[in-house]
C-alpha cells in the first residue's frame, strides 16, 4: 500500500514543482497568515515524502493549497477518516447533559445507502428492510433533497435526560429546524403533535415543550418523566434554537430499566 508521503510526492511530481517552488509557495502562504508555521522547509519536505514524516496541520495546509488537493481526503491517506467524527464522538464517551451536535455536513461528502430494493417488498406493511437490501452504495450528500443543510442542526439528547420520555429516549439524535422558533400555543390535538423546541439557557441545554406567558417561558416536560418543570425569563435567560422536526432513537428496554433503577 502506498504511504502518505509517496501520493504527496506524485501529487508535486504531476505539477512538475521541484522542492524549491513548494518551499517558496509555502513561504507566501505563511504571509498571507501572517504564521510561519505554515512554512515547509525543503528538509521537512524530503523526510514528508520519503521518510513517512507526518506534517503538521498548518504544513498539511500549505501541501493542499499548493497542490491542489482535498485536505479531507489527503487526511484519509494518513487514517484520519472524518466521515467517522460523528459516529466516533457517540460511541466513545456517553455525554449526561443534553447539548447541540456542531459536525456540519460536508455537501461533498459521501453516505452509505440502499441503492436497489427487492421489488417484491410491500412497503405498506412492518418489513426487516435489511434483507430486502439488494445492494448498497455511496451518494453524495447533495444528492439527498430530504437535507435541508441551510436550516436544520442537530441535537443530542443527554443520556441521563428523562425531561420528554417516553416520547423521547436518552440518547435520542434529534434534527432541529432553526426556521421555526416561535412558540405555537394549543395548535396540537394529542401530545404527539405538540411541538418539542430544543433550548440553549445559562446552565446548558434542554429538550422538551414549553408555554410562553409574558416575559417568561416555562419549561414543560413530559408527566410520565417525573422531571420539574424549570422556570426562565425570556429571552433574557433562554433562547429558542429551533423545533424538533425528526428524531433517531434507540428502544433499549434493558438499559433504560437499569439507569432508572
Amino acid at each position: 500500500m502506498e504511504e502518505a508521503g509517496q501520493k504527496l510526492k506524485r501529487a508535486r511530481e504531476r505539477l512538475n514543482l521541484r522542492y524549491r517552488d513548494v518551499e517558496e509557495a509555502s513561504l507566501r502562504i505563511a504571509e498571507r497568515h501572517k504564521n510561519d508555521e505554515f512554512i515547509i522547509a525543503l528538509s521537512r519536505l524530503a523526510d514528508i515524502e520519503n521518510k513517512g514524516t507526518v506534517p503538521t496541520i498548518y504544513r498539511l495546509y500549505s501541501l493542499c493549497a499548493i497542490y491542489r488537493l482535498d485536505i479531507t481526503e489527503v487526511l484519509e491517506w494518513y487514517g484520519v477518516d472524518l466521515t467517522a467524527l460523528p459516529a466516533d464522538s457517540m460511541n466513545v464517551v456517553e455525554i449526561e447533559r443534553t447539548h447541540t451536535v456542531n459536525f456540519v455536513p460536508n455537501p461533498h461528502s459521501s453516505v452509505q445507502l440502499p441503492l436497489s430494493l427487492d421489488p417484491g417488498i410491500d412497503l405498506r406493511r412492518t418489513t426487516y428492510l435489511s434483507r430486502m437490501i439488494q445492494r448498497w452504495g455511496k451518494l453524495p450528500l447533495v444528492l439527498l433533497n430530504g437535507l435541508d443543510l441551510k436550516n436544520h442542526r442537530y441535537g443530542f439528547v443527554g443520556t441521563e435526560d428523562w425531561t420528554m420520555y417516553p416520547l423521547l429516549q436518552p440518547g435520542s439524535l434529534v434534527v432541529i429546524d432553526e426556521s421555526r422558533r416561535k412558540v405555537t400555543e394549543n395548535t396540537w390535538a394529542s401530545e404527539f403533535d405538540r411541538p418539542i423546541y430544543f433550548f440553549e439557557h445559562r446552565n446548558g441545554y434542554a429538550c422538551c415543550w414549553c408555554n410562553v406567558t409574558g416575559n417568561h417561558i416555562l419549561l414543560q416536560p413530559h408527566p410520565a418523566s417525573q422531571c420539574s418543570p424549570e422556570i426562565y425569563a425570556y429571552p433574557d435567560e433562554i433562547d429558542i434554537l429551533g423545533q424538533v422536526c425528526a428524531v433517531a432513537m434507540r428502544l433499549d428496554q434493558g438499559k433504560r430499566r437499569r439507569t432508572r433503577s
